[in-house]
């Protein structure tokens, strides 16, 4: 059973059935009793109900036959689950890191955004190259030796986490984190970022016309890393042409990297990972809590959390 289209009544429940690897010609009629589904039997009945609740009625009880806009709207509405469930199944099957994406929509029948790719490294543009790093460290304990020779020390810097992985330098500081040249593994204290997101997270659709948003699904601890802001790396001039025609469709995804000679801007539009749809403001409460330390390594741009923020709004145009 793949989901659950219409129903009526008549002496019992009927219930209009799309099964699994079928075709809609398919499709088949079904008495309650024969369906043993209970999770989808609940949100069709959701469903139903929300259908209603938009044409401003009451769902009544014993209702034979549904009128043609209910089951239009349970069609669009079941197509539209399909379409997000196969979206969270390629967006977990692309992704690289631990934590899981959970993708919900329970306010309106739009589906997939068009024309995103899921990255989960940067896609470098024409004409840029970035500089790998020259030198690393040979420490055998990163955390005990941060002031030494270790990658912050001999940068001058501060050594950005504590034991648990939680940024403790004031926002704005770069972080300088272990590279490829080092001699430590990714396990090092030092490579909090590299190891990538760690927490299960949610896009779902906001109910104040916002858009998509990100939501945790766990608790996570304050000033802990969430998620890289990842996407196109261009140059400053492309991402000027690029930012009059975003700002004539009234959205951009442009974030400006300039903590470094060579300046940069990250476009998150089109291909980008689950920070492309941080962009949405949450609501109020949200709007008024919801900083971030943004900070920069290597030329690029990592969120971390604030104490008691569970939902996340993000400034596109923040200079780092």
């Amino acid at each position: 059973l793949n989901s659950l289209l219409c129903y009526f009544t008549q002496d019992e429940e009927f219930y209009l059935v799309k099964w699994q690897g079928y075709s809609d010609s398919e499709n088949t009629w079904e008495p309650r009793k024969n369906l043993r589904c209970i999770s989808i039997l609940k949100q069709f009945h959701r469903d139903l109900e929300q259908a209603f609740i938009r044409r401003g009625c009451k769902l009544k009880k014993n209702m034979r036959l549904l009128d043609l806009g209910i089951s239009n709207y349970l069609v669009q509405k079941a197509k539209q689950r399909r379409a997000l469930q196969h979206w969270e199944y390629e967006l977990n099957a692309k992704r690289n890191h631990k934590g899981r994406i959970v993708v919900e929509n329970e306010v309106d029948l739009d589906g997939p955004p068009r024309d995103f790719v899921y990255i989960n490294e940067y896609k470098v543009g024409e004409g840029i190259t970035l500089n790998q790093m020259a030198v690393g460290c040979e420490c055998s304990d990163c955390l005990s030796e941060a002031a030494g020779g270790c990658c912050p020390g001999a940068s001058h810097h501060k050594f950005a986490y504590n034991e648990l992985g939680q940024v403790k330098i004031k926002a704005g500081m770069p972080i300088y984190e272990c590279n490829s040249r080092c001699s430590c593994g990714i396990d090092c204290p030092n490579r909090v970022v590299q190891r990538g997101i760690r927490y299960d997270l949610c896009i779902f659709r906001t109910d104040n016309g916002c858009g998509w948003g990100v939501r945790t699904l766990e608790k996570i601890r304050k000033h802990s890393f969430v998620m890289e802001y990842v996407g196109e790396i261009i140059t400053s001039e492309e991402a000027e042409r690029r930012g009059q025609v975003y700002d004539r469709q009234g959205a951009t995804y442009l974030f400006d990297l300039d903590y470094v000679e060579d300046v940069y801007t990250v476009d998150a539009a089109y291909y980008g990972n689950i920070s492309h749809f941080v962009n949405h403001s949450v609501s109020a409460t949200i709007n008024e809590g919801a900083l971030y330390s943004i900070i920069f390594r290597a030329k690029f741009v990592f969120i971390f959390t604030q104490p008691g923020i569970l939902c996340f709004q993000c400034n596109p145009n923040l200079q780092v």
